[in-house]
């Protein structure tokens, strides 16, 4: 059994029996080999896998984080230049026991490469200058995360790093990393395309004859028939390597449902992205995929003891009090402010309690938000040792 899934119930600030999520053990225990950072967009996916790839390479892993947030923050916090298609290595404090690599998919540059991979010369020729293939390798709905799985396939493959730690793509939808590479597979290998693509003159469609020539000329129309020809070609010479990618994809779904691999949903404490989380954990168990824990991100606990040394009342009213009175402007404000710190808490352990009542066996820790964004290794050493430090009761 994981270690993270092992013994880290504990009372205190987190709730009585509350379950928490072990980062540490989750990174110490050698059966981990892949880490998927999921959540809706926005709530601090790529910071959490770079945290964790950084704490485990510091403790003693060779891992290997991949990201696909465009905004490049990933590469400023690990002090690089830029990140690409090739995992490059990240320089660490004197003193770390492992090492860390960073890569950002490059969707376009990982589908031309398990093209050249797959077929012969001439073929990856012909699909790589078709227009068809620079269109679909470049902003087709379901290709980047088709590519996500195809690189995480293929650096578990290759055996170089002992941890994988994907960020998954920003989405309107925590599913849509599932769902959408075998929604790309459906429409490669859809009725409609094979019906588009088919020569009049060949097969079934043959005895069709002129109906079949009316209908693909209606649809040319449509469409343009110069895009139906590059469809055409585009097929015909991609039929050969198709096969090979839905084999791919769908070994690497099943290798996302081993032991071996562990989901961490990130969430920030506001309705929309906790009930994302919610269907996130729920499509998770649907799918036998195993899940390690939630991470509340961007959270406002309470300094120990401020909620009840000043409650919310005696605050409230001894700012009106001084507001009443026109004197000390300054102290009022604070009291205006330790109020609304107090409001914001309960409202995030309300959202966070909701979760853990309709979840009840799934582990769960906060991150407080830090007063900037992460920007380099310390920032996300910091992250880390917040993560872990939830299951130690601090």
């Amino acid at each position: 059994m994981n270690p993270a899934a092992e013994g880290a119930d504990r009372p205190g600030g987190e709730g009585r029996g509350a379950r928490v999520l072990d980062a540490d053990a989750l990174l110490d225990d050698p059966s981990t080999r892949i880490i998927v950072c999921c959540g809706a967009g926005g709530v601090g996916k790529t910071t959490t896998a770079a945290a964790l790839g950084l704490r485990a390479a510091e403790r003693g892993r060779h891992s290997v984080v991949i990201t696909v947030d465009p905004a490049r923050r990933l590469a400023q916090s690990m002090g690089l230049d830029e990140l690409d298609n090739t995992p490059r290595p990240v320089p660490l404090a004197e003193g770390a026991r492992g090492s860390m690599h960073a890569m950002m998919l490059d969707m376009k540059r990982t589908f031309d490469e398990v093209v050249e991979e797959h077929a012969d010369p001439e073929r990856a020729r012909q699909i790589l200058a078709n227009p068809f293939y620079q269109t679909l390798s470049t902003s087709f709905s379901g290709t980047q995360e088709y590519m996500a799985m195809e690189k995480l396939g293929q650096l578990r493959q290759s055996g170089d790093w002992d941890l994988i730690v994907v960020d998954t793509p920003p989405s309107r939808s925590a599913l849509d990393f599932l769902d959408a590479p075998k929604r790309l597979g459906r429409f490669l290998d859809g009725k409609l395309i094979r019906f588009l693509s088919a020569p009049a003159s060949t097969g079934a469609f043959r005895l069709l004859g002129a109906g079949f020539n009316l209908v693909t000329s209606t649809i040319g129309r449509i469409v343009g028939k110069q895009f139906l020809d590059d469809l055409r070609s585009f097929v015909s010479a991609f039929d050969t390597v198709f096969g090979g990618f839905q084999k791919r994809a769908e070994r690497t779904y099943r290798l996302l449902r081993t032991p071996g691999t562990a989901f961490v949903v990130v969430a920030v404490p506001e309705t929309d992205a906790m009930r994302e989380a919610s269907y996130f954990v729920e499509r998770l168990a649907a799918d036998a995929m195993p899940l390690a824990g939630v991470v509340v991100n961007r959270t406002h606990p309470l300094p120990e003891g401020a909620g009840s040394t000043l409650g919310e009342e005696d605050a409230v009213a001894a700012a009106a009090s001084l507001e009443a009175s026109a004197t000390h402007p300054l102290a009022s404000a604070a009291l205006r402010l330790h109020v609304e710190r107090i409001r914001t808490r309960r409202r995030e352990v309300r959202l966070r309690d909701a979760l853990r009542s309709t979840h009840p066996a799934v582990r769960l820790s906060e991150v407080a938000a830090l007063p900037e964004d992460v920007h380099d290794l310390t920032g996300l050493r910091g992250i880390g040792e917040a993560l872990a430090a939830a299951a130690r009761g601090r």
